[in-house]
């Protein structure tokens, strides 16, 4: 296990449910202090509670409004005293063909993971430089093969990439390492909601949707908020220092690409 600092601090976005809560709960047991952002209260508290009080803190941040990344940065340093991880995990991609999402659709889904990210990005950078911290993006597999009916996560985790290329190219002046996982199907809420919907409608079971994502896209298995979390904790541990603007696809095969 990776063990960070007694004072490193860790900034996790979206991390009441799903990936960025696997990742929160990671980073905690191993040794950082973490900074939970989301906009759900209840279960952001929860989760803070859950963790510890005196080893994290919720912070309600809506990352559509230009102003409140910075605001909860400073939150962050006004609790932790620094910043050493920036980890963007905060999502409302929508599934859905690329002719049936709405503008207003596309646009909060650019909002948050794109601009979210990027004014976190931006508020953090100084911080970051100070401890020579590390940023952890977290896209998808669409950015590596677009199709139309995942066009959401294929545009915005495209876009996160090259945010992440992009911030690597500064990074390596300022001393900040930054990198991007793109996983592939991983047991959320949002994906176990939608496998549960579909299997009513049509009268299957989740588990059976379950074998059929994994036989039809030729993959080892469906991942675990765990699996990005895991991976996480290894590329932010001095053990992978050379890893800089790295984009990991944690995908299970599905990436049939070179």
């Amino acid at each position: 296990m990776v063990m960070a600092s007694e004072f490193g601090v860790a900034l996790v976005s979206g991390a009441s449910m799903g990936i960025g809560l696997g990742i929160a709960e990671r980073l905690a047991a191993d040794g950082f202090r973490v900074a939970l952002l989301a906009r759900e209260s209840d279960e952001l508290e929860r989760v803070a509670q859950n963790i510890g009080n005196e080893r994290a803190i919720a912070i309600l941040c809506d990352l559509t409004d230009p102003d409140q990344p910075a605001h909860a940065v400073d939150r962050v340093i006004a609790w932790g005293g620094r910043l050493d991880v920036l980890v963007n995990s905060a999502s409302a991609t929508k599934n859905g063909d690329v002719f049936a999402l709405s503008d207003e659709e596309w646009v909060t889904g650019f909002q948050v993971k794109v601009f979210g990210a990027l004014r976190l990005v931006r508020a953090a950078w100084p911080h970051l430089r100070a401890s020579r911290g590390n940023i952890v993006n977290i896209a998808g597999v669409g950015s590596r093969t677009p199709k139309a009916s995942v066009a959401m996560t294929s545009a915005l985790s495209s876009s996160l990439i090259a945010l992440t290329k992009v911030f690597a190219d500064k990074g390596v002046i300022d001393g900040v390492r930054v990198n991007a996982i793109n996983p592939g199907p991983v047991m959320t809420p949002r994906i176990l909601n939608a496998l549960d919907a579909r299997a009513k409608a049509i009268g299957s079971t989740r588990e059976a949707l379950l074998e059929a994502m994994v036989h039809d896209n030729a993959i080892t298995r469906v991942g675990q908020p765990s699996d990005v979390a895991e991976l996480v904790s290894f590329i932010i541990s001095p053990q992978a220092n050379l890893l800089h603007g790295t984009i990991i696809d944690l995908d299970g095969g599905m990436t049939k690409g070179l």
